[in-house]
């Protein structure tokens, strides 16, 4: 049985800034904004325009495809427009921009109470579609779609995502200390769906109040069991959790699935269970407000499309005699830096991170020439070969990057950045170059539809 996965590193974790933050539920008073792209695959459409009325929990935009998600107001109000915003990702991005009237009136029929047990697998399954849950870990992945594998009954473990290895974040830590019996109410109607399967919920090691509440609340679950796992980033990555539970090898070409695993985060896993049991749709989910810019770090419950400069306002804003130099959406090994505070926060947004340091800034003076030292192959926890990678990258051999590297399995974990003592911006080339790459295989395939 592994204890662990291959590779990995300890950044500095940072956790303590907030960490002792109890969850603070958060209602904007501006504006929302609402894009219709929060998720992997196809952007929702739009069902209000302008002048509609909308509620807390109508659903405002339905999933256009098989791999996409609806979109849920979390205010009521008026739509303002439906027209492009700049988003969190510096996009510009078709958006439903609603005035939010302060009241917060829910939509009939939200939050009423329903047995499961009254329930067919296809009707929960569809409950978790209309809420629109996607994964809350980050990826965004629909989370119905993921419910629905070719063969449920060869499910071996159905695994909840408590590592938070990400540093500064503490919102899921807080949600596992505050909700793990709602959690363990969620986990529970997925192990109806996989009837073969164990729960397992892995949680790493410096989090022992959560380890603690979540093992109280397993106890009247015995298909449940609480798994305390090793301290190294990226503990939390899909693929080194699998590995972690299951023992076995985690080959490049499988998904979860094929491992006998469903993988997901204890957000989306709480926003499962509350969509089954009290037909509350995703419009709020946890978040961190964080850093040594920001007052007062908080943990919120924050409802989809706040602004984030409202949401670091409500933090006590950037200390006095401090100069904020970069926000991350995110942390700092997988978060990206904000082009704007003026946009609105997504499903997938689990933190703010604001810095009165550059880490990039200053790692670009230092940078130097590689050192083939090898210290990126050591970390990286899916195997591959980032020095290689970067060398065809410089190169443009983008077909010895995918085919003989490997290159498009990158995670974007940001480990070999972090280790590289010539301080070369691996992760940040691996992105371009996936994302030139995925461009041009795009463009390829809509010729050939033409």
């Amino acid at each position: 049985m592994k204890k662990t996965f291959r590779g990995g590193v300890h950044p500095n974790e940072k956790k303590n800034l907030s960490c002792n933050e109890a969850l603070v539920p958060f209602d904007a008073k501006g504006e929302m904004v609402f894009p219709l792209s929060q998720h992997i695959g196809k952007p929702a459409k739009a069902v209000v325009k302008k002048n509609d009325p909308v509620l807390v929990g109508q659903c405002i935009a339905e999933a256009d495809g098989f791999v996409s998600a609806n979109v849920i107001s979390s205010c009521s109000g008026t739509v303002k427009a439906v027209e492009k915003r700049r988003t969190i990702s510096g996009a510009l991005l078709d958006c439903i921009v609603v005035d939010n009237d302060g009241q917060f009136t829910m939509a009939e029929g939200i939050g009423e109470p329903r047995d499961p047990e009254t329930m067919t697998n296809e009707e929960i399954v569809d409950a978790v579609k209309k809420a629109g849950i996607v994964g809350l870990g980050g990826a965004g992945f629909p989370t119905h779609v993921k419910l629905m594998p070719k063969d449920p009954s060869a499910i071996r473990f159905v695994i909840a995502n408590g590592a938070e290895c990400e540093p500064y974040l503490t919102c899921n830590d807080r949600l596992m200390r505050e909700s793990a019996p709602a959690i363990m109410d969620g986990m529970e109607i997925l192990l109806r769906l996989f009837p073969n399967a164990e729960g397992v919920v892995g949680i790493e090691d410096n989090k022992p109040e959560a380890i603690a509440a979540m093992k109280e609340a397993a106890e009247t679950h015995p298909r449940v069991r609480i798994l305390t796992l090793k301290t190294k980033y990226p503990q939390g990555g899909e693929h080194n959790l699998i590995e972690v539970v299951t023992g076995a090898d985690y080959p490049l070409s499988k998904l979860p699935a094929d491992m006998g695993c469903i993988v997901d985060n204890v957000g989306t896993i709480l926003a499962i269970g509350r969509a089954v049991l009290f037909n509350e749709p995703l419009f709020r989910h946890v978040l961190t407000v964080t850093g040594e810019a920001v007052n007062s770090p908080k943990n919120f419950i924050v409802r989809d499309g706040t602004n984030v400069l409202e949401l670091i306002e409500a933090a006590g804003g950037i200390r006095e005699g401090m100069e904020l130099k970069k926000v991350l959406a995110g942390g700092p090994m997988m978060g990206f830096a904000l082009a704007s505070l003026d946009v609105p926060v997504v499903k997938t947004t689990n933190g703010l991170t604001c810095l009165s340091e550059d880490g990039s800034e200053k790692a670009e003076k230092q940078m130097t020439a590689c050192l083939h030292c090898g210290r990126c192959t050591t970390v990286c926890p899916t195997g591959l070969l980032p020095q290689f990678m970067a060398e065809a990258a410089e190169m443009g051999e983008y077909e010895r990057y995918e085919k003989k590297l490997y290159g498009l399995e990158c995670v974007a974990c940001g480990s070999c950045s972090y280790i590289c003592p010539a301080k070369r911006p691996l992760t940040e080339t691996f992105k371009r170059v996936k994302a030139e790459i995925m461009a041009e295989k795009r463009a390829k395939a809509a010729g050939g539809q033409k």
